[in-house]
């Protein structure tokens, strides 16, 4: 069954239409040209670093970053457990070993005291760390302010995810600019899109240089194909890039909106015993996607309980990410945990966050949701 209500829909119109009919008008089909120039500049500008690369996928840019830093075969790269599949496994293609940390459970981000103590354990041990991979949750920055004097006491390069992050600040710096080099994602559901897509964000334009070399199939500057190195067909298309530019220019609104949506919720579950909205006291996040966490044992019912009766009325929902230590393809990775991203995987659930829903169709989340709590608890929140 096609579900009406998404959880975070592409938001799209007029805008990007006339930015793509134009691309395609000036000829530049290819994978490069104007626009993608432009968008490059435009995502730099935005996040405040001297120069980005756009490609195809964040995991490509996480790959290309990870590679920028020196992750090479044998090296530890230490992860949150708390985090999409993609950040793992872009450590698996250099060839360097993840090494798991669990995260803050009032945020979902990592836990940094506990990211300092794994760094010296490892490095007690005479392991080879090779970066460390802090991701910015559900759209809220890691609290950068601890976790970059943590690293580099540890002599560690800082690869920031922040797939889920644009637009989000902390203490006033953008998401993306942390660290020696960001990972950015465009993906269909992300805060903006390019359909697909993703960019490397930097300061060093060094590595922004190597990152647009390999992203091109490592080519040397030859009139025949020469290639001395292994390269990657990652670049974006000039057309993706100029939907890319039109979406930029919507990018406070589309954040405005999911503010809204996220206000709402924040209303309707506060008289609720034992529902609390995750990360919900950062005023700097961008809000992609609200997340509660449902203790059972003080509302008598559980996340899955929800998402099972918005599920009856094509309301789409997910659980939180599942750690990547319980992940069969990761099964036996060393992990320093607490349990607390266990807790948030049970008790967590996201709900429709887009920018793109019409109020007809937060009217109908937020109406589901009261019926919902109506019948558990005898009362009306709304």
């Amino acid at each position: 069954m096609t579900r009406t209500v998404y959880l975070s829909p592409p938001d799209v119109g007029p805008l990007e239409e006339s930015y793509l009919i134009a691309a395609l008008r000036s000829g530049w089909v290819a994978p490069v040209g104007p626009d993608l120039e432009a968008f490059e500049r435009d995502v730099a500008d935005r996040v405040g670093t001297r120069g980005a690369v756009a490609v195809s996928s964040g995991t490509a840019a996480l790959h290309l970053a990870l590679l920028g830093v020196g992750v090479e075969p044998g090296a530890v790269v230490v992860v949150p457990t708390l985090t999409f599949v993609a950040t793992a496994n872009a450590v698996r293609y250099t060839g360097a070993r993840p090494v798991f940390v669990d995260c803050d459970p009032r945020t979902g981000n990592v836990d940094v005291p506990l990211l300092a103590d794994l760094l010296q354990r490892l490095r007690a041990r005479g392991e080879r760390i090779a970066a460390v991979v802090p991701v910015d949750m559900f759209g809220a920055c890691v609290d950068y302010t601890s976790l970059l004097p943590a690293c580099e006491d540890a002599g560690v390069p800082v690869v920031e995810d922040a797939a889920e992050a644009l637009g989000a600040t902390h203490r006033g710096r953008a998401a993306g600019s942390f660290g020696r080099v960001g990972a950015l994602s465009f993906n269909g559901n992300k805060i903006m899109t390019t359909s697909g897509g993703g960019m490397l964000v930097s300061d060093d334009l060094s590595l922004l240089t190597r990152a647009r070399h390999l992203a091109t199939q490592a080519r040397e500057p030859a009139a025949h194909y020469e290639h001395r190195e292994t390269g990657y067909n990652y670049r974006l298309s000039n057309l993706l890039a100029a939907l890319g530019r039109a979406q930029l220019v919507r990018l406070d609104g589309m954040i405005g909106r999911r503010r809204q949506l996220r206000d709402r919720y924040a209303k309707l579950f506060a008289p609720v015993p034992g529902v609390e909205l995750v990360g919900a006291d950062d005023a700097a996040s961008n809000c992609w996607l609200t997340v509660i966490r449902v203790r059972p044992d003080q509302s008598g019912w559980r996340a899955a309980d929800l998402a099972a009766h918005l599920a009856a009325r094509d309301i789409e929902t997910r659980p939180v990410w599942k750690p990547m230590h319980r992940q069969p393809a990761y099964a036996g990775s060393e992990s320093l945990l607490t349990g607390a991203a266990d807790d948030l995987f049970a008790e967590g659930l996201t709900l429709p966050s887009g920018s793109a829903l019409t109020e007809r169709q937060i009217g109908a989340v937020l109406g589901a949701i009261d019926e919902f709590l109506t019948v558990r608890t005898g009362v009306s929140p709304a």
